[in-house]
């Protein structure tokens, strides 16, 4: 993480005249190897990506522990949620944006599964997983914890919304690899605060990697209050004076409002939704385009996978009552 800080500030400090107006705009070109084991090269992308997740992980942990839930639980969550972001990530960029590459022939097919690229001589190159989109692995994962939740009958609302407290540090650490990456920039600007990304052009162009990384990390400090604030809510319900039908109804009332924002409401799963996709909606204005059948369209693939989910979150967060219910089908295993 000091090292990540490091390298940003170092490359910030490296900044070099605008193109022909004086403007000082950050020159960007960092090593995508963060060193060597032996032969291995660590990429930042890959510890970004792992950081993120192993972040997140302690984040839940210490959530199961403050509601009292059994952890034998906990243990085969972390499983369940990197297979399915993993998987749901690679399979998204590979169908969403290049589905004309990668459904075009066998040998292409076989590249979605495995870090490795076909060369021109044929033979097999260790490239990594080279695309991931956030759709797909927020796909990916609701799938992993559906499973998750059918196998240890845990209330999925319940889990989802812990996850949803978690993953802004995930997402806030998965863009700053992009950074790391010279991948995912943004539209040309002159804005003084602009990268020229040498990797790519000598273009100063919106960090949009940056703008989501910082909105993520402002993220996780919402998410946080969030639940603070959740408990110190009235858990119970509140005692109704006999013979007073007014304060009956008040107390109705202010019930249904405590408990709709309570883990396991669904709350938790729909404000993240809410705030990361919508955030993401308006930043596509400052991104290049991804992929060349973009150019041109309204909205790009990015704004356009955003709305269900925004729409999904916006309906978690008003009907906590309904999604108790739905929830309540798959069981209630939590407390220890």
């Amino acid at each position: 993480m000091l090292q990540l800080l490091s390298t940003i500030a170092h490359q910030a400090l490296l900044s070099s005249g605008g193109v022909g107006d004086g403007l000082l705009f950050i020159t960007w070109n960092p090593s995508e190897v963060m060193g060597h084991i032996g032969p291995v090269a660590l990429r930042w992308y890959g510890m970004c990506w792992l950081v993120g997740l192993v972040g997140s992980y302690f984040m839940v942990k210490w959530l199961y522990k403050d509601q009292k839930i059994k952890d034998e639980l906990f243990d085969p969550l972390f499983i369940y949620c990197f297979i399915g972001i993993l998987v749901g990530a690679r399979l998204g960029h590979c169908l969403f944006y290049e589905p004309d590459y990668f459904l075009s022939s066998g040998t292409h097919f076989i590249e979605m599964f495995v870090p490795m690229h076909q060369m021109a001589d044929g033979s097999w190159k260790y490239t990594g997983y080279a695309g991931l989109a956030s759709h797909g692995g927020t796909l990916g994962l609701m799938i992993a914890l559906w499973l998750y939740c059918r196998n240890t009958k845990m209330n999925i609302w319940h889990v989802l919304d812990d996850i949803a407290i978690a993953t802004p540090i995930a997402a806030c650490f998965i863009r700053l690899g992009n950074l790391m990456n010279s991948e995912i920039i943004g539209k040309p600007t002159d804005v003084p605060w602009a990268f020229i990304f040498e990797q790519v052009d000598n273009v100063p162009r919106h960090p949009g990697q940056l703008y989501e990384a910082l909105a993520y990390f402002c993220f996780i400090f919402v998410m946080f209050f969030a639940y603070q604030k959740s408990k110190k809510a009235n858990p119970q319900p509140l005692t109704k004076a006999k013979g007073e039908q007014a304060r009956e109804q008040k107390l109705s009332t202010l019930n249904s409002q405590l408990s709709t924002k309570k883990v396991g409401s669904g709350f938790f799963f729909g404000l993240v939704l809410t705030l990361i996709f919508t955030f993401r909606f308006f930043i596509e204005y400052t991104k290049a385009d991804q992929v060349d059948f973009e150019a041109g369209m309204l909205f790009n693939m990015g704004q356009l996978l955003s709305v269900p989910f925004i729409i999904i979150g916006v309906a978690c967060m008003i009907g906590g009552k309904w999604m108790q219910r739905l929830g309540a089908k798959q069981g209630n295993k939590v407390t220890r």
